[in-house]
């Protein structure tokens, strides 16, 4: 989604993240070190495949192929203001595109009929391009950067229990516990290059090279609520991301990335006995990073909203396969574009 800035040279207000800073000022505020992950929760029917724990014994391997986009527009006016329709000086404005692809492989294991656990195992291709234009300059050539990265991402493990089996016409519950490990390049990891402006303040940094992880550990607890009524089934999930502070060195210190709270509720239709389809909604609460060494630039705002709204279609090709595709449009400024996932879980 595009989200727009304006920076007054003087005034010093710089939307700025820590850690992730891209190739124009101001381009990552959606993409706060240690922000949530796109995956949360349990699975449930088309999105996550399985509206119960895999049974006792039994191994579900999960190969999945995942797209994400997201975009944004910057505004800087370098100069003073008239009257507030007119402004005189530089104005420059940057486009940034972001691409992320990820393969990943799950394994989901049976402990007993109501405890699972299972893993992650991601690799990350990312691409950031950012266009940029002074606006009021002679020359209308736009200059075009970017940078790539890819590799291992942060391998995740977790565990999920069914706290009561579900009865005809009530709700079960199921209790969720996610890691999220530092084995992919965080930003603190990778090249990166300082950001001036004119008067030799230091505005922020760009990567050289796209980080594959968020370089912090992180605890997802999470309650999922499924509620079957025949033909469809409800669901909820309420989540509390927790990323763990360290001290990343380069002068900054120790770096607390900000916290999420996430919310999500949706339904899936049975379509036929093999064909299903969900719609959904998923919302979090990103709070802002705090660093120990604080260069003096602070974020526009001390938290942000990142909603999206989900649809998927989940088809059942055997008896131990099915192929599930689901797509989240962005339905906040700080939320990616486009979110685009395959899954083909097998059962063993």
């Amino acid at each position: 989604m595009d989200k727009r800035w304006v920076r007054r040279s003087g005034l010093g207000i710089v939307p700025f993240c820590i850690g992730l800073a891209g190739p124009a000022v101001g381009q990552e505020a959606r993409e706060a070190v240690g922000d949530a992950p796109v995956d949360s929760g349990p699975e449930v029917t088309v999105f996550e495949e399985r509206g119960v724990l895999t049974p006792k014994g039994q191994w579900v391997v999960e190969p999945s192929l995942s797209y994400v986009h997201s975009s944004s527009l910057d505004v800087s006016i370098e100069g003073f203001t008239i009257i507030p329709a007119l402004a005189i000086g530089l104005i420059d404005v940057s486009e940034t595109e972001r691409d992320t692809l990820t393969a990943a492989v799950s394994f989901r294991y049976g402990l007993t009929e109501r405890l699972e656990v299972g893993m992650k195992i991601p690799y990350v291709y990312r691409e950031q391009q950012v266009r940029r234009r002074d606006i009021l300059e002679a020359t209308a050539l736009e200059r075009v950067t970017g940078s790539t990265g890819q590799g291992l991402g942060d391998i995740e493990f977790g565990v999920s229990y069914q706290f009561n089996m579900a009865d005809r016409g009530r709700p079960f519950f199921i209790g969720n516990l996610k890691a999220k490990s530092t084995t992919g390049k965080g930003p603190f990891d990778v090249a990166r290059r300082e950001i001036l402006d004119d008067e030799g303040n230091r505005l922020g940094e760009i990567f050289l090279e796209q980080p594959t992880g968020s370089g912090f550990w992180s605890i997802q607890p999470s309650v999922t609520m499924i509620y079957p009524t025949d033909p469809a089934v409800i669901f909820a999930n309420v989540s509390y991301l927790w990323n763990i502070e360290r001290d990343v060195g380069d002068g900054y210190g120790k770096v607390n990335p900000g916290d999420a709270v996430g919310m999500s509720l949706g339904m899936a239709i049975s379509l036929n006995d093999r064909t299903s389809m969900s719609f959904g909604y998923d919302h979090s609460t990103v709070f802002r990073t705090r660093v120990e060494n604080e260069s003096g630039l602070e974020p526009v705002f001390g938290r942000r909203q990142v909603g999206t709204v989900l649809w998927g279609i989940s088809h059942r090709l055997t008896d131990r396969t099915s192929v599930n595709f689901s797509l989240g449009v962005g339905a906040t400024e700080a939320a990616p574009d486009v979110q685009a996932t395959l899954r083909v879980p097998i059962r063993f």
